[in-house]
């Protein structure tokens, strides 16, 4: 993986995370401005913080945070957790998928990745994506997107070979999200 130049990756687990909980949340909050849908869908900073405190629980948690060089504070960061193909897609879609990814043991389930906007479109996203998924080490990774494949988060995840696998609602009064799948294995 080629890292750029003036980036540092650290990656941490549950204590750490749970330490930089005001950081990562002020990092996705400066990459969420403006992007009122994501604040109509319930994604706030308190959900948020709801979110990583609940999923630091998961075996396997990992944090990938992307640093300028020189060690300064984090300018990104991206977090997921191995878990079973029925844990994450869920009854529903599983029975749907026609996908090997529902006969695995695991797969890498990413939960977030933000870039704080000064750097995003530097190969800071993809950076960090490449890291979270390699210290997971699963063949399969999988994310749920806003849908509408014109977003460039969608497109992001289309140029890192993601397809989409259907859409998934993980509450009744949530919003639809697609859900995304990435095969990197041999």
């Amino acid at each position: 993986m080629n890292t750029p130049t003036e980036l540092t990756l650290r990656t941490h687990g549950p204590q750490a995370t749970t330490a930089m909980l005001d950081t990562l949340t002020d990092i996705w909050t400066a990459a969420h401005t403006g992007h009122d849908d994501v604040a109509d869908a319930g994604f706030t900073p308190d959900a948020l913080r709801r979110q990583i405190t609940g999923h630091t629980r998961h075996d396997h948690f990992t944090l990938v945070t992307a640093h300028p060089a020189g060690e300064g504070a984090p300018i990104g960061f991206g977090y997921g957790f191995r878990c079973s193909p029925a844990y994450w897609l869920g009854p529903t879609l599983l029975s749907t998928i026609s996908s090997p990814v529902t006969t695995v043991d695991t797969l890498a389930g990413l939960c977030e990745l933000a870039v704080l906007p000064a750097w995003q479109g530097r190969g800071v996203g993809s950076t960090i994506h490449h890291a979270l998924v390699d210290a997971l080490a699963t063949d399969w990774a999988s994310l749920l997107a806003m849908p509408g494949e014109d977003r460039p988060e969608q497109r992001l995840y289309r140029r890192l070979g993601y397809h989409y696998a259907g859409p998934y609602q993980p509450a009744p009064d949530a919003p639809v999200l697609d859900l995304l799948l990435l095969y990197q294995g041999c």
